[in-house]
């Protein structure tokens, strides 16, 4: 029954979007500023926390929940669950190998461990842990950010601050547009240098000719953005943007009851997760 209804919409409007093949996992239904005023709070505290336990924790939240609630691509996955372990692990190296020796508790058992030794040279278990803290913490906080970057478009966001949060639609539109002009411009520069290579003008090889390339593909890439913003200002004006103080929306953006107690998990989590570090003195 279903795939004759779809059949019959089809065919009823060609132009209709066809079905999604995938089921929108519920991170993508959420609001845009839903998936901001969760992580954010947690973002900031992350910058204040000097332990391993609590960044690691936030890190292995927030991987279940892009697993489970977002759509990602294998390309996306194979960062997530190979490189970012991979990068965690190598940057508290390189961070350990700079930590001040007076942060090192020379005290604690940890400090007599050697890892490694080159030498006269030493890198002990707990400069690792303190290069580790601040690897896990750079983590969280790239992770955190992936749960609206992975499952919010441009547009979306702008709609959400426009109707959600009042901010005014001059505002919100005039930068989605100018969101809109960097793909143009990747793809303006690769014509600019097609032609150049067709015309054989490209300029030579090493790091003189790399800058005059730079150079000359400047004025043809500011031409083509100011031919662009003219087409933008006139198609705007055209349709009267900003003439009136509201303006009617496509596309509704509201704020639901699954916003709220997604936030509200969210935060009752992480106090959940300080409270047990702190009482675990992590």
């Amino acid at each position: 029954m279903t795939a004759v209804t779809a059949t019959t919409d089809v065919a009823r409007n060609p132009y209709a979007e066809p079905a999604a093949v995938h089921p929108v996992r519920f991170l993508h239904a959420l609001n845009p500023i839903a998936k901001l005023a969760a992580p954010l709070p947690v973002m900031v505290a992350l910058l204040f926390t000097r332990g391993v336990a609590i960044p690691l924790a936030f890190v292995a939240l927030t991987l279940v929940l892009l697993l489970v609630g977002a759509r990602l691509s294998g390309r996306v996955l194979a960062i997530l669950l190979v490189g970012l372990p991979v990068g965690v692990l190598v940057l508290g190296v390189t961070f350990g190998v700079w930590v001040d020796p007076s942060r090192i508790d020379t005290a604690s058992a940890a400090a007599s461990v050697v890892l490694v030794e080159v030498g006269g040279w030493q890198l002990t278990l707990a400069a690792y842990l303190v290069g580790l803290a601040t690897a896990l913490r750079i983590a969280a906080l790239l992770v955190l950010s992936l749960i609206a970057g992975l499952t919010t478009t441009g547009p979306e966001l702008v709609r959400a601050l426009v109707q959600n949060l009042r901010v005014p639609y001059r505002l919100g539109y005039t930068a989605l547009a100018a969101l809109r002009f960097v793909p143009r411009f990747g793809h303006e520069l690769e014509v600019i240098r097609a032609a150049h290579r067709v015309r054989g003008t490209d300029g030579g090889r090493g790091p003189l000719a790399a800058v005059r390339r730079t150079i000359s593909y400047a004025i043809p890439l500011l031409a083509s953005a100011i031919r662009h913003a003219e087409r933008v200002a006139l198609a705007m004006d055209a349709r009267a943007f900003g003439a009136h103080p509201t303006r009617t929306e496509r596309t509704i953006s509201r704020w639901r009851t699954r916003d709220t107690l997604f936030v509200a998990a969210f935060w009752i989590t992480a106090v959940a997760i300080y409270v047990a570090a702190f009482a675990a003195g992590a």
